[in-house]
């Protein structure tokens, strides 16, 4: 009679039991969470005594959590077919260069931004980087 059912149990008495199935079935959204953050953000463990290096380090680790969710969200809205990592690797490629050479004048500059990260940025609904010039060799 009971097989297949699952039995929750609680401390809190002025919790509605609707409230209580709510609060366990995110706590399968906060485990997606921690996954995301020990394999594709690559957060792995750090050692920490000092209390203020721990909240830090949570901070931290909570703030990438959000970008990532953030990320998601806006790739899903915008109807991009890409994932996360993937857009993340593809802006990765996106790079600022300051070349001098001898005494003349430092040159600065963004590498060529391609067609697929112009996409990923509009999807994101982030401005391109600019300098002063971009710099094709790059």
């Amino acid at each position: 009679m009971m097989d297949g059912k699952l039995l929750l149990v609680t401390n809190t008495p002025d919790q509605t039991a609707d409230a209580i199935v709510a609060r366990y079935k995110s706590l399968a959204d906060i485990e997606r969470g921690f996954k995301v953050l020990k394999s594709e953000l690559e957060i792995g463990p750090v050692y920490h005594r000092l209390p203020e290096r721990i909240r830090a380090h949570a901070a931290i680790c909570f703030m990438a959590l959000i970008l990532h969710r953030v990320v998601r969200m806006r790739l899903n809205a915008s109807d991009a077919r890409i994932s996360p990592e993937r857009a993340l690797a593809s802006l990765r490629r996106i790079q600022y260069h300051r070349i001098q050479l001898d005494a003349l004048h430092p040159v600065s500059g963004v590498s060529t931004i391609q067609d697929d990260q112009s996409e990923i940025l509009r999807a994101l609904n982030v401005k391109k980087p600019a300098a002063q010039q971009q710099l094709a060799l790059l």
